[in-house]
């Protein structure tokens, strides 16, 4: 009866390809579970510590619409430092927000017109394609392909691109194929979307997470992209800070402008305690991002050994925590791959369908 009420938009983004196999796991005891985006690492003794403080001093008010400021220089100092250069104006180009899922959101109800398309190379996070169709928009898929090691595909995406193209969203490291972009792939991305006069909005969330010599490309820092880049980033995955909910926006004045109008009502701002102990974790816990990055890579060679040993090729993932093994020897599809294993094994991974 209610379900008349309902935005026809709601009612035709497609429920969480992940959530489908966590429903299950809820009814199973001692499953195991390879399919959340987390580090299995408590974050960092300083970060606690100091938003314990934090919490002591009574500082648990509302912060500014940007955040607190203290943090937003921190957070230009790091990545001047730490990035290539890479500059913002703490004053009115970086926007702290409630995790990397908010700043998706609330860029493309900034950016988006009804009808505008937005190119995502696929396979991708979850969340790229409901948000830009709750905002109006139309997701374009492009495959990435396994034989390419995930690389895009130039050629493929100026095919895709229209009068109603605004922007490329891209997100290297890759969740959840773990692929990391060429220096010559980035500089043909970058001529691409200056040529056609188009947005990049870039998740580099996983940008301290690079292995085997691996050098990250930061988007922003490419010729022709600084003034046309929204840059994403957080706290979530490098710094094992998952349940603290904060991310970040950096881009350009107008930019920015009109993402805190989105945000400013929908969250007004970040969690305070989060923001407080963020400035620690920029300025004191680079040996424990280090420390798990290590560890990462070891896992990381052995799961992806392992899976290629047992026919279930799989290239090598340079970023991020990912392994994204090929199936088709198994004869089954993505979705009965992953029911099987959790049923038949109890472990738990997510289709590759659930990546678009």
């Amino acid at each position: 009866m209610t379900s008349r009420f309902l935005s026809d938009r709601v009612l035709s983004i497609k429920p969480s390809g992940i959530r489908k196999f966590f429903d299950i796991i809820n009814t199973m005891p001692d499953v195991i579970s390879l399919g959340v985006g987390e580090p299995d690492f408590a974050s960092p003794a300083p970060i606690t510590e100091a938003a314990i403080a934090a919490l002591r001093a009574g500082k648990t008010a509302y912060t500014s619409n940007y955040g607190i400021l203290e943090l937003r220089e921190t957070l230009a100092e790091y990545l001047k430092q730490n990035r290539d250069g890479l500059t913002y104006d703490p004053l009115k180009e970086i926007i702290f927000t409630a995790g990397l899922s908010e700043a998706i959101f609330i860029t493309m109800t900034a950016i988006i017109n009804p009808g505008d398309e937005v190119i995502v190379p696929t396979p991708c996070f979850v969340a790229y394609q409901p948000c830009i169709e709750l905002a109006g928009g139309k997701a374009v898929e492009v495959a990435c392909k396994f034989e390419d090691n995930f690389q895009p595909d130039i050629a493929a995406i100026e095919a895709t691109i229209t009068p109603k193209t605004k922007a490329i969203f891209l997100s290297f490291p890759n969740n959840p194929t773990g692929a990391v972009v060429t220096k010559e792939i980035a500089l043909e991305l970058a001529k691409l979307i200056v040529k056609h006069d188009l947005l990049l909005i870039s998740d580099e969330v996983y940008e301290q997470l690079v292995y085997s010599g691996h050098k990250h490309v930061i988007f922003p820092n490419l010729p022709g992209l600084r003034d046309r880049t929204i840059y994403m980033s957080g706290f979530s995955k490098s710094f094992s800070m998952t349940g603290w909910r904060l991310g970040y926006i950096c881009a350009p004045p107008e930019l920015i402008a009109a993402i805190v109008k989105v945000h400013q009502f929908a969250l007004m701002s970040a969690p305070t305690i989060s923001q407080h102990a963020a400035i620690t974790a920029l300025t004191d816990c680079q040996t424990h991002v280090d420390e798990m990055v290590t560890e990462y890579d070891r896992r990381r060679q052995l799961l992806v050994n392992g899976m290629n040993k047992i026919g279930l090729p799989t290239f090598e993932p340079k970023g991020a925590f990912y392994a994204f093994p090929k199936i088709t020897s198994t004869g089954l599809s993505s979705d009965e791959f992953a029911e099987r294993l959790l049923l038949e094994q109890e472990v738990a991974v997510i289709p590759g369908n659930a990546f678009g």
